[in-house]
């Protein structure tokens, strides 16, 4: 096997947390089938304590949930009171939809083009600020479902949507760049030139030959040339990894993305986590 491992990382804090002193925090969530992850802000001490990441193997939206109650049922943390939360749903199931053709009594039939739908299947959408365009999605609503039991009210978005926001916000070259962002079943790939969208798109791999594929064929289709385009590596991927020593033998200009935070961390947070946990970290 060839891709990136899944990082087991369990808790990162600040030192001497103690619980009974957090009064006004905030929990951002992220849920895939891969797994479970989320961090709290402190707004009394004005930055970031807590990134909590739960690797595991669902194989349902179902083993999904029961997954994450036994997370609540055995966390601290989660049992606190929160004056904001937010979710962030990771998946393969969205599509984006121009404002100008969006209809949102036809959810289901935008969607039914890209990916597998089920007549019971519920859908939402978001609407993207940076791009005159709609993000139609199938959440986990049995998991939001929990969510409303346990929180009350909170708001969620699909994972790409952070993702093409923050990218075309913060990318001010008029050159193209490809942001492939790597997850350990699937990577998304983000072309943007001069701050516009030329392509999003979601791809499954096993090996460090599917992801080559697919960065090639991507940049044949949109008439890039491998010598000069700028291909930008997130999510978990690092200089060590198989995937970036493979695109670096066909890209010339391969490098990692580092993203922005404009929060402190009150603690140590390297880049590298910065980069996996990408989504989670921009949902504040």
């Amino acid at each position: 096997m060839t891709k990136p491992k899944k990082k087991q990382l369990e808790e990162l804090k600040r030192n001497n947390l103690e619980l009974n002193t957090l009064k006004e925090n905030t929990l951002s969530i992220q849920i895939s089938l891969d797994g479970f992850s989320f961090c709290v802000y402190d707004n009394i001490s004005d930055g970031l304590i807590t990134l909590n990441h739960y690797p595991f193997k669902a194989n349902s939206p179902e083993d999904l949930l029961e997954k994450i109650k036994d997370i609540f049922n055995n966390s601290d943390l989660l049992k606190l009171n929160f004056k904001k939360v937010s979710v962030c749903h990771e998946s393969n199931l969205s599509t984006l939809v121009p404002k100008s053709l969006f209809d949102k009594e036809k959810l289901s039939t935008y969607l039914s083009y890209t990916v597998k739908t089920l007549e019971n299947d519920f859908y939402d959408f978001d609407e993207l600020d940076v791009l005159d365009a709609v993000n139609v999605y199938i959440p986990y609503v049995n998991v939001n479902n929990f969510f409303i039991d346990k929180f009350g009210s909170f708001t969620y978005n699909h994972f790409s949507s952070i993702l093409i926001q923050y990218l075309l916000t913060n990318t001010k070259t008029t050159e193209t760049e490809v942001f492939a962002h790597i997850g350990e079943t699937h990577f998304e790939i983000i072309v943007i030139k001069a701050q516009k969208l030329l392509l999003y798109n979601t791809y499954s791999y096993t090996t460090k030959e599917d992801f080559i594929y697919y960065i090639l064929y991507v940049a044949e289709q949109l008439g890039l040339d491998t010598n000069t385009f700028k291909l930008n590596l997130f999510g978990q991927i690092s200089t060590q990894d198989a995937l970036f020593s493979i695109a670096y033998t066909y890209v010339k200009n391969v490098s990692l993305y580092n993203p922005n935070l404009n929060y402190k961390v009150l603690f140590p947070l390297s880049e590298n986590k910065k980069r996996s946990f990408f989504t989670l970290l921009q949902q504040r």
